[in-house]
């Protein structure tokens, strides 16, 4: 183990890394200390977390996942548990309690799997069938119990937004027309989205378990019980194209299970490696001969054919039939399989929303400790609360760059507040007197550990970046070296954004681009001097994320 220094000799990093660690690899990209992870390093790095549950007619099925902006997001753990909650719904309108304590039980192990996670964010919907059930309210309370989350009965419509949300965030079309087509287990919903964003969309009560209990009661189905339902599915899909206007599809996508098996079945994919469906293809002659061929088998024969599995192949009929009728009423020559839905439609949701965020804020109590503490020192409140908030902006949307959980952008926060507190002893070297304040202060709401990260960042907001002579960084154990660290060009640059004291910045969006932290910034002043200050601040970044700082006015 050796200290590392920079080829320049003029930043000694302050890690303890492996000595072979060459500069060439650094200067290739992100420092190799900042991305190999020590093997005591306490903190994963850090993606937002979220875990969405979507409580069908059919099945229940959980993700959990991390979200990285611009690149997607990463699947944790999922499941998937055929229920049948909607069977009983649909024959007498009232939820069984069988399937009802089944659900329970499933969602309560489900929810004990993304609990592990440290999930920041969690929603959970049920969709058609709880919303026609008569005991709903029953079967809510029970649920929220069993996974200790609200879980909310949403619209057809807000079922539709979700799903296109999810297409959207595994399979981006922004420039083109979309029809998307779900059939789930108690309805249907069609969604038109042009240029990546909804348009309009239907939710009608087309789902395949729906359709199975009113109209199929024989095995196989008998010719007449085919005809009620297709006279049904029309009468169901009539004025639909007429809404959506005489529009040409640049391309036609059916999520959800019935679609999966269809998309298997035609191109001969097993059950087993059906994940190879995604973005598969199958032609409107394709389905149409799927169906009149499983029409005329029963159970076991339909469980016998490719790519539909034991359970799926008691409901495929009805499932094809409402897929076959879009293709032909829309005069659609093929459709594609996406394995998204409703569960990445919540979780792009959340990630949007950006649920979790405030875990990187100071709590009402910390804010109060700090910014008592910055008067006591006769800090300027109007300067410390705007580079308190340009930090917490940095922090949030470079968490790319840094990967930091939240609970550190609060100590950034917090130091943000107090690094002009050693102008109370004396402006020359204020930042070591800052240092000394925050270190031995009474900082009630935060841990000793917490406030000697808040006095280090303080102590290298200016000047030299941390050497292995100074003894206050020596203190530091080496996960918070990296956090310290890590977290320095953050402060430095929203310091220097408010550098006149004017808050002239009156809001800020950062960007990683082209190998540059790009900052997009708003202002009705001359603000000739941030930029300036903000490329002087820029070095700091250049030595810890070898990245350049560019900053844009709007």
């Amino acid at each position: 183990m050796a200290w590392l220094v920079s080829p320049k000799g003029d930043l000694a990093w302050g890690l303890l890394v492996n000595p072979s660690l060459s500069c060439r690899r650094l200067a290739a990209g992100l420092p190799a200390f900042l991305t190999a992870r020590p093997p005591n390093f306490p903190y994963n790095w850090y993606m937002p977390r979220y875990a969405a549950i979507d409580i069908g007619s059919n099945s229940i099925r959980m993700a959990a996942a991390e979200v990285l902006p611009g690149t997607g997001m990463r699947v944790l753990a999922s499941e998937r548990v055929v229920t049948r909650l909607g069977e009983s719904v649909f024959r007498n309108g009232i939820l069984a309690q069988e399937p009802l304590e089944l659900t329970c039980t499933v969602l309560a192990r489900m929810a004990q799997q993304y609990q592990k996670l440290d999930v920041v964010g969690v929603r959970a919907v049920a969709t058609s069938a709880v919303r026609d059930a008569r005991n709903s309210a029953e079967f809510v309370e029970r649920a929220s119990l069993a996974i200790g989350t609200p879980v909310e009965i949403i619209s057809g419509r807000e079922e539709s937004r979700l799903i296109h949300l999810g297409v959207q965030a595994r399979w981006p079309h922004p420039n083109r027309k979309l029809l998307v087509v779900d059939v789930g287990g108690g309805s249907a919903e069609l969604i038109a989205g042009e240029h990546g964003t909804l348009r309009d969309s239907f939710s009608k009560p087309l789902g395949a378990v729906r359709l199975r209990e009113i109209f199929l009661r024989n095995d196989p189905p008998l010719p007449d019980e085919l005809h009620q339902m297709h006279e049904y599915i029309e009468e169901k899909l009539a004025g639909i194209g007429k809404r959506f206007g005489n529009t040409h599809w640049d391309r036609v996508i059916a999520t959800s299970a019935t679609a999966s098996a269809v998309v298997c079945a035609v191109n001969r994919i097993p059950r087993t490696k059906r994940d190879q469906a995604d973005r598969m293809r199958a032609s409107a002659h394709e389905v149409r001969r799927l169906y009149k061929k499983l029409s005329v088998l029963d159970l076991a024969e339909r469980r016998k054919a490719v790519g539909i599995g034991p359970k799926r192949a008691e409901i495929i009929v009805p499932g094809v039939s409402v897929l076959l009728r879009v293709l032909e009423d829309f005069r659609l020559p093929c459709l594609y399989y996406s394995a998204a839905g409703v569960r990445d439609g919540i979780i792009a949701d959340l990630d949007a929303r950006g649920v979790g965020r405030e875990l990187a804020q100071l709590s009402r109590d910390q804010r109060k400790e700090v910014e008592q503490m910055s008067r006591r020192y006769g800090v300027a409140l109007p300067h410390a609360r705007k580079v308190a908030e340009l930090a917490h902006t940095l922090f949030t949307d470079l968490q790319p760059l840094h990967q930091l959980p939240p609970h550190f952008g609060k100590l950034l926060e917090a130091a943000a507040y107090l690094h002009d507190a050693g102008h109370f002893v004396a402006d020359a070297n204020h930042h070591k007197h800052s240092y000394y304040l925050v270190s031995n202060a009474d900082m009630p709401g935060f841990t000793n550990r917490e406030r000697e990260i808040i006095a280090n960042l303080c102590r290298y907001h200016r000047k030299s970046m941390p050497t292995p002579v100074h003894s206050n960084w020596q203190s530091l154990n080496a996960d918070d070296k990296r956090v310290v660290l890590l977290l320095i060009p953050l402060l430095r640059l929203a310091d220097n954004l408010d550098v006149s004291h004017e808050e002239r910045i009156e809001s800020l969006s950062c960007h990683i681009r082209d190998g540059q932290v790009v900052l997009q910034v708003s202002s009705a002043a001359d603000i000739s001097l941030e930029q300036w200050a903000a490329g002087r601040s820029s070095e700091a970044f250049r030595q810890v994320f070898n990245r350049l700082v560019v900053t844009e006015k709007r």
